[in-house]
């Protein structure tokens, strides 16, 4: 058998292109790099695909025309006479339903059957009379000036005559000058001007090739989706359904995927971290290396299978939901509430998954199809306060907050949205100003979700995670870990000793977090900071560390050491999941996860947040009562966003926007934060309080200025491309 190669291209209606997926799809259709181009096209709904059919064809390409969801054409009485379709357009015209698999032969065999033998095309749109005669008259001219067959003359010619810039580029001001004529000389003629006109012909090219070729056995009344459409899209149901959809896919997502995140953890550090670092300790190598090898590689690995079964939990109800047929209208009902912060309806989707992780919401920005509204959204993405920053609010909430822990933690997710907004409405006025680009989106048919699809289609994007932001990922758990594990004298030190480097660091930064309430006795919140820019989960597990160890010094009491035993490792993961699928059931009363446990009393919320007992204490001392505590959170709630999200961004947008995110983020965080805590305690040093104050509101107001005089240079140099070309 032979190998075939198959490139699966965002869908369009034309190869004139608006969005910067159709501008994919359009460049390699036009680099002419394929050896045959299958079109797939709605067959319940000819017509308006053969537009692009045309233009194909026109092109002088292989191609063959594969008429999917001929099932929803049969059921509604719709019957395609393909041999004669294919007789018009003189290229292959294969029924099938890609659901089932019918047809799928046949068109592996037509396949094989072009690519194997020399194309001989057989169609050529007839336009009228003087836009023939145009081509005939520029193609002796394009001869001179381009090394293209006479079929792809012919198409060159017509794209001049359509303004497409692309083609222009290819040719000199003689050529264009001759081309200007000729175009006002078809306006003349026609009334039109010549890309509208030549467009209207083949449009009614296609509207009289789908008549010819369409029977319909009668007109049926209200199909199954006009029915259901007529109910979640309509003003009264479909926000409240869209919510619902939203809460579902938030409710799976945190709850089901997060049951099997544990396991992930537990299975992923038993292996890769403590057990591959037992080996390597029992081998003999030295602890710099099992540093090296287990801690900073494994532990990467080990971040990274954490977040899987997040990411795949989505992916597998965004999957669901695409393929039903409803995500197109949930981006309809969305569009008008979204377009007052500048987004379309569509962002409104990766901003409720950011709730999840931040790092599929940045994926699913993706759907998108303006640059403009990826980066605000990707922006705005980080505010929306993921699951992974719960337990170190959980955390803070026993230790200052036992009374009104519920409502401090739903004001947190609250202000986290609050400072989104913001972020919109600022940025929709600077940097990236303008209104939500219109959309225009087929609303298909609905469908029941495959298993196959479903799979295959959540597959693809959990690889391309791991592959692309898993790299990231393992490289800055690598230096994190190194810096953690060795001391400024260049010993090994133990995990989350006062005398590593990363440490010291912290110590050295602790004087930048003091408006903000962290005095040089709290170092360990600072290097809770460093490490969160990991993973926020690691933020707990960093403060238990420290602030543990803190108080055992205190008090006199040695460490307690643990040997490591492997099979009871995996015994401890494997566990976790029916216990967390056991309490799926009382998400449904907590959607947020907002119920941080038992916090009444300290041995309880120790107990319930896994940490020990004088963690508490430690931290009670060092922090400056609840106002140094909610700034803290604050912080936690705004500042960069983890690793992985940050290795999503920069595959998304760019390295550069990446870092803008980062720093954004921070400085937002660090402002929120420390001008808390300055409002809170004014009274305890009015003079600094007021200086900073004051100071802080000057630097918004040069940021604001200086994102305005960004946004203006960056129109100007925008405006001066535009005219240079």
């Amino acid at each position: 058998g032979r190998m075939v190669t198959v490139y699966d291209l965002p869908g369009i209606y034309s190869l004139d292109a608006s969005s910067i997926d159709e501008e994919v799809t359009r460049d390699y259709l036009l680099s002419r790099d394929a050896d045959l181009i299958i079109n797939v096209v709605d067959a319940a709904n000819l017509e308006r695909n053969l537009y692009l059919t045309a233009q194909l064809l026109e092109m002088g390409v292989p191609v063959a025309l594969a008429l999917n969801m001929m099932d929803v054409a049969r059921k509604r009485g719709i019957h395609i006479d393909a041999e004669k379709l294919a007789e018009e357009l003189g290229c292959p015209v294969i029924p099938v339903v890609a659901i089932s698999g019918e047809g799928l032969d046949e068109l592996k065999q037509e396949i094989l059957a072009i690519t194997a033998g020399e194309h001989s095309g057989g169609f050529r749109l007839a336009h009228d009379e003087v836009v023939e005669q145009a081509i005939a008259e520029l193609m002796p001219q394009l001869e001179k000036c381009s090394t293209a067959s006479r079929e792809n003359l012919h198409w060159l010619a017509l794209k001049l005559l359509e303004s497409d810039r692309s083609a222009e580029n290819q040719c000199g001001a003689a050529v264009l000058d001759e081309v200007a004529r000729w175009k006002k000389a078809i306006e003349e003629r026609a009334g039109e001007e010549a890309d509208i006109h030549i467009a209207d012909s083949r449009f009614s090219h296609a509207h009289a090739l789908a008549q010819s070729v369409i029977h319909e056995k009668g007109k049926l009344g209200k199909t199954i989706t006009d029915r259901i459409d007529s109910f979640v899209l309509s003003k009264a149901f479909g926000v409240p359904f869209f919510l619902l959809v939203m809460y579902l896919m938030f409710m799976f997502t945190i709850n089901f995927g997060g049951a099997f995140v544990d396991f992930f953890d537990g299975i992923a550090g038993a292996i890769f971290v403590d057990g591959f670092g037992e080996v390597l300790s029992r081998i003999g190598l030295p602890d710099f290396l099992r540093i090296i090898l287990a801690d900073g590689l494994g532990g990467g690995i080990q971040i990274v299978a954490t977040f899987i079964p997040i990411i795949t939990a989505l992916y597998l109800f965004l999957s669901a939901v695409e393929d039903s047929g409803y995500m197109a209208r949930a981006a309809f009902v969305m569009d008008r509430f979204m377009r007052s912060i500048g987004l379309p309806g569509k962002a409104f989707v990766p901003l409720i998954v950011g709730f999840g992780c931040n790092v599929p919401a940045i994926m699913a920005t993706r759907t998108l199809e303006n640059e403009r509204e990826r980066k605000l959204t990707i922006l705005m993405n980080p505010f929306m306060s993921c699951g992974a920053r719960l337990p170190v609010y959980a955390l803070f909430v026993a230790a200052f907050f036992p009374s009104n822990g519920q409502n401090l933690v739903f004001a947190l997710y609250l202000i986290g949205i609050s400072v989104a907004i913001l972020t919109g409405l600022l940025m929709k006025r600077t940097i990236l100003s303008g209104e939500s680009s219109g959309f225009m989106m087929e609303l298909p048919p609905y469908h029941t979700p495959t298993l196959k699809g479903i799979a295959l289609r959540t597959w693809d994007r959990v690889r391309l995670f791991i592959k692309e932001a898993g790299q990231v990922i393992v490289v800055m758990v690598l230096v994190i870990n190194v810096l953690n594990a060795i001391g400024t004298d260049g010993s090994i030190t133990e995990d989350g000793s006062s005398d590593s480097v990363l440490s010291v660091i912290s110590k050295k930064a602790t004087p930048v977090f003091a408006p903000m309430g962290i005095q040089e006795e709290n170092w360990p919140a600072v290097l809770g900071i460093i490490s969160g820019v990991l993973a926020k989960e690691v933020v707990v597990g960093t403060l238990d560390t420290l602030y543990t160890q803190m108080a055992r010094e205190d008090a006199g009491h040695p460490d307690n050491t643990e040997s490591f035993d492997f099979w009871q490792a995996i015994g401890a993961a494997a566990a976790t999941v029916p216990e967390n699928l056991a309490a799926i059931g009382d998400a449904f009363t907590d959607p947020l996860q907002l119920d941080v446990g038992n916090i009444e009393s300290l041995e309880a919320a120790a107990a319930e947040q896994e940490v020990d007992n004088a963690t508490f204490g430690a931290m009670q001392k060092r922090f400056d009562g609840q106002a140094g505590a909610f700034a803290y959170l604050l912080f936690v709630l705004l500042y960069f966003p983890c690793v992985a999200t940050i290795g999503a961004i920069r595959r998304e947008a760019g390295p550069r926007w990446a870092l803008f995110v980062a720093l954004w983020t921070t400085t937002v965080a660090y402002i929120t934060a420390s001008g808390f805590y300055q409002i809170s305690t004014f009274a305890e040093h009015p003079v600094f309080s007021a200086s900073w104050l004051l100071a802080t509101a000057i630097f918004i107001v040069a940021l604001i200025l200086g994102l305005r005089r960004w946004a203006h240079k960056e129109t100007l140099a925008q405006g001066e491309a535009v005219e240079s070309t």
